[in-house]
């Protein structure tokens, strides 16, 4: 009898339909607050367009159409230290292709990555999983779900799935959990980030232009963007409650970083449509991943951006609306980098806005990696 403890399991979404209904009843009996007294974004998403994104969600979004689209991913869940992993595992019909796991963070999902991950199976083994906490994976009933846990979590997934090398990429948590596989090694020979984590080498008595933007990003953030990160990583808890029962607060929470963090001219809706945002949402939302998913900011979030450099060759493509937008001279100190890229448009969420560059990126960085690797025939 196989050990249940690395079984791997096949998995579709099937949210019940009372869920579905119940999520529309809330949405229609939302108490809303009185509008921001400015006329943009500058107290937070508006109230305007969000009754009006929540009203669309309730009476015209179609979830089982979007749930038929993700469920044509092949999808498993496998227990690691305890707790249940789900994750999309696309096999290249090429049996010798590189396997990839690609991460993504906060306030994000798989749902960044439908874009990619069939481009990518064309040369890549796409392994996609969901943070323990969010989505579809298991909801740590203890502390120590660290990057540096899920980290070692995401070496025994590569291996159980039958990989003996592999590359990693991710962009926000999922940044910091490719840096510390880097940083791991394990199986992992090479790695790619759309935002890498780094700092100043030393004292900028003479900035270049490029750190001048650097700094003026950090500084952008820490006073306008950082108020979620700072609840998320001292309160998370309480935070939980109120989107725990409040989809159209779940909405908000999640749809102002979509506005703030991409390169959308002002309106999240000019780079990522409607239902494709939505879709996002509703990982945080038919999951009631609220609180599990924010106490990794507990876990890890002072933590953030410390350790030793990174050894393996490391790939960088750098977008220019990114939170950290670290020129190449602080990431060298941080990471072995053989490849970067200043990419011409996008944000954040790299995956999501711009899917062909990052599609095109990711394939010229691991390239070479496709002849030195080949990936061998998988276990499952």
């Amino acid at each position: 009898m196989a050990d249940i403890s690395t079984a791997v399991r096949p998995f579709r979404i099937a949210i019940p339909d009372e869920d579905l209904a119940e999520l529309r009843n809330r949405l229609h009996r939302t108490r809303w607050p009185e509008r921001e007294c400015v006329g943009d974004w500058s107290q937070g998403i508006p109230l305007e367009y969000t009754r009006e994104l929540a009203g669309y969600w309730a009476d015209d979004y179609d979830w089982r159409v979007r749930e038929a689209r993700l469920n044509t991913f092949d999808q498993f869940v496998t227990e690691i230290d305890g707790l249940d992993i789900h994750f999309i595992h696309q096999r290249s019909a090429d049996p010798e292709a590189f396997p990839l796991i690609i991460t993504h963070g906060w306030p994000g999902s798989i749902v960044e990555f439908t874009n990619v991950i069939g481009p990518l199976s064309e040369n890549f083994h796409v392994v996609c999983p969901t943070l323990p906490g969010y989505g579809f994976s298991g909801k740590p009933t203890a502390t120590g779900w660290t990057v540096e846990r899920i980290a070692a979590a995401w070496d025994i997934l590569m291996t159980r799935l039958g990989y003996r090398h592999y590359g990693a990429q991710g962009g926000d948590w999922g940044a910091a959990v490719t840096t510390q596989i880097g940083r791991d090694k394990g199986h992992c020979v090479a790695i790619h980030t759309n935002m890498p984590i780094a700092m100043p080498p030393g004292p900028l008595d003479d900035p270049t232009p490029e750190e001048q933007d650097a700094l003026a990003a950090a500084g952008h953030y820490q006073r306008w963007d950082s108020g979620y990160a700072r609840q998320q990583s001292t309160r998370p808890q309480t935070l939980g409650y109120g989107l725990a029962d409040s989809p159209a607060g779940q909405l908000a929470w999640i749809m102002e970083k979509f506005w703030s963090w991409t390169d959308c001219d002002g309106h999240p809706e000019n780079v990522l449509s409607r239902d494709d945002l939505l879709d996002n949402v509703m990982m945080y939302w038919v999951t009631n991943s609220a609180a599990s998913s924010a106490r990794l900011y507990w876990e890890s979030f002072t933590s953030f951006g410390g350790g030793a450099k990174v050894q393996v060759p490391t790939g960088v493509a750098r977008f220019p609306k990114e939170i950290l937008r670290a020129p190449r001279n602080w990431c060298e100190a941080a990471y072995t980098i053989t490849h970067w890229t200043d990419m011409p448009r996008g944000g954040h969420f790299a995956a999501f806005e711009q899917p062909e560059a990052f599609v095109a990126d990711v394939r010229t960085f691991f390239g070479t990696f496709l002849r030195r690797f080949p990936g061998g025939r998988t276990a499952v």
